[in-house]
């Protein structure tokens, strides 16, 4: 049974703070736009408050949540318990993305260890509109093994020039054509 919140209550957030997986969600307004839904790991995601989740979006083969943000705004972030209590939690709320070299993403940087890192390549908040969480009965156990380094070790060989060219070739735009923040910010300078 859905049981939706005003706000993410402390309760709620203790929880997410144990998950170690989370997924995100963001489509086109386009009906034959492709839809995208992204698992996330790594210590990325910080309640910030109440009706503001941010987490440190890493560098990925494509950038198709920031451009539909840049589009519509739609965005929702899901977590599944995969131990203890079944629970699945969803946070439906409107999504911004804050690049790196902005007076924005110096404030929030400190919130995410892993800001730092080569591949970090934007924050994306959910200024959350909705808190619902559901019973999660027909979610799987787990057992969590640990974090793959693979994608930060890829950052780490590729360095500052090689992961900047990779967001030129592969981030500026959405599988459907749609721009991104990013490729953006990286025609301004140009």
């Amino acid at each position: 049974m859905a049981k939706v919140h005003e706000q993410i209550t402390d309760e709620l957030r203790a929880w997410i703070e144990q998950q170690r997986l989370f997924f995100v969600a963001s489509a086109p307004l386009t009906a034959d736009g492709h839809i995208n839904l992204s698992p996330k790991g790594h210590d990325c995601l910080r309640v910030l408050d109440a009706h503001t989740v941010g987490y440190l979006d890493l560098t990925g083969s494509g950038n198709e949540t920031s451009a539909h943000i840049l589009e519509n705004g739609r965005l929702t972030l899901m977590w599944c318990a995969f131990e203890g209590a079944p629970r699945i939690l969803r946070l439906f709320g409107r999504g911004e993305v804050v690049l790196r070299d902005t007076p924005r993403w110096a404030a929030l940087a400190p919130h995410f260890p892993l800001a730092s890192d080569v591949g970090a390549r934007q924050i994306v908040l959910n200024h959350v509109e909705r808190v619902q969480t559901s019973c999660g009965f027909a979610v799987p156990l787990f057992t969590y093994e640990g974090e793959r380094d693979a994608l930060r070790k890829w950052s780490a060989v590729k360095g500052e020039a090689g992961v900047s060219a990779y967001w030129e070739e592969k981030n500026v735009q959405s599988i459907d054509g749609l721009p991104t923040p990013l490729g953006q910010h990286i025609s301004s300078e140009a």
